[in-house]
């Protein structure tokens, strides 16, 4: 087996702690918060600390390479925040997104997150992401692609979005091909530009 095979089938690993105060949370934040990869996910009391997979990095990487590029092709301005730390006491909830976006202008909390699911268990990230007020969380699960959009004061599944209201999510996740990222991305922008009507000039 090569490396990088090795690499994609090392397990995710998953402790949750029932529990646990807003002041110990902010304290393991403090204590582990630079430990490479380390996600900490605060819900009312209850705390996961993960640690992702080299399968689950492989493909958040794939899918915000082509957001990115999505972006960029039809001008939508991101502004990316990584894996901030995002979170808020008053609703005992915090998380590091797996990547998220401010789109046009930066704000304190992001417009867009990223989510990678590959195991079942652990704390409900969208019950945390309903807390912190993010308008749109897209998931990858069973190698499909969901988008949730929070509207009266709760998620509910959308096909399209209203940041990237032209994106084709069945067409970006048929891309979603971890191992073949170049020629992943390259095939991508190639069945956008073929989507989308030339510009004619005017007059």
């Amino acid at each position: 087996m090569v490396l990088t095979e090795y690499l994609y089938n090392v397990e995710e690993q998953r402790v949750v702690l029932p529990s646990v105060t807003w002041e110990q949370y902010e304290s393991l934040l403090a204590t582990l918060g630079d430990y490479p990869g380390l996600r900490l996910i605060y819900l009312e009391g209850t705390l996961e600390i993960f640690m992702p997979s080299a399968e689950h990095e492989m493909l958040k990487k794939v899918i915000t390479r082509l957001l990115e590029r999505y972006a960029e092709e039809i001008d939508i301005p991101l502004h990316g925040y990584g894996s901030t730390t995002f979170r808020r006491e008053a609703k005992a909830r915090g998380l590091e997104p797996d990547e998220c976006y401010c789109v046009n202008t930066l704000k304190e909390l992001p417009d867009f997150a990223i989510e990678v699911n590959l195991t079942s268990g652990g704390v409900d990230k969208l019950a945390v992401y309903k807390g912190l007020g993010i308008p749109e969380v897209l998931i990858w699960q069973n190698n499909q692609l969901t988008l949730y959009d929070l509207r009266e004061a709760n998620y509910r599944e959308v096909v399209h979005s209203q940041f990237f209201p032209d994106l084709d999510l069945q067409l970006l996740a048929q891309y979603i091909r971890p191992q073949e990222q170049p020629q992943a991305i390259k095939e991508f922008l190639r069945a956008i530009r073929s989507q989308t009507p030339p510009i004619l000039p005017q007059g």
